[in-house]
């Protein structure tokens, strides 16, 4: 899926105005109020009234949420009712939604739960569940893994990347997080203000940033990482 443009103004300023291609995987990266997360809610169509967005892309499916496109918002204790069952949050068969439960790493029976008596890590695989259900060429993932910590943070990531090969869709990551981005995504696009600054294979520019803005995420990222060590 290629988006040859994505202009967002409010107002008549300009937002946003970024192009970005998603062979596989993408990881769109930047520190907040980049434009990360308007850009997704372009995607899904969800832009605050008020925003004009024009937007051309080619894409061998339809971009909008519910059919082809999924999302993964980034905190999974407001993306689910705390007075329903999570069996009945869900819209497809039990024999499909067990599946799924299978396939996300979860014990069926918390599909009898409510989403106050299970931790962060338990609400992250059920609203990844929930965003398989529509069997999605895109899953859209706005940081879903800034409110769980390191270790849960990593077994999360290596789900989906399990998932994606399991599904065969595509991913656009956004997040502010190299290492994350890092262990999920092929390719890179870096924007500030709005603006791509800088695109292409991730490992590369990881290995040679051009822009000191890209430098500037990588060094903040990668010593969190040594810290941690």
């Amino acid at each position: 899926m290629k988006i040859s443009k994505l202009h967002i103004t409010l107002e008549e300023k300009t937002l946003v105005e970024i192009a970005f291609e998603i062979s596989s995987s993408l990881a769109l990266v930047g520190q907040s109020g980049s434009g990360k997360s308007l850009t997704i809610k372009a995607l899904l169509g969800m832009l605050p009234q008020g925003m004009d967005c024009k937007l051309e892309y080619r894409s061998e499916y339809e971009l909008k949420a519910g059919h082809d496109i999924s999302f993964v918002p980034q905190n999974p204790f407001t993306a689910l009712s705390p007075l329903t069952k999570i069996k009945n949050q869900f819209f497809s068969s039990d024999k499909n939604v067990k599946k799924l439960f299978s396939q996300v790493g979860l014990d069926e029976r918390l599909l009898e739960r409510f989403s106050l008596e299970l931790s962060g890590g338990q609400l992250q695989r059920i609203v990844i569940a929930m965003a398989l259900e529509s069997e999605p060429k895109l899953l859209l993932l706005d940081e879903p893994t800034t409110a769980l910590d390191p270790q849960t943070r990593v077994l999360i990531l290596d789900l989906l990347k399990k998932l994606q090969k399991e599904f065969a869709f595509k991913i656009l990551f956004v997040t502010h997080d190299m290492l994350s981005a890092e262990s999920l995504c092929e390719t890179l696009c870096v924007i500030k203000n709005g603006r791509v600054i800088e695109q292409g294979n991730m490992s590369e520019i990881l290995k040679n940033p051009k822009e000191s803005y890209t430098k500037t995420l990588i060094d903040a990222s990668f010593a969190k990482r040594e810290f941690r060590k």
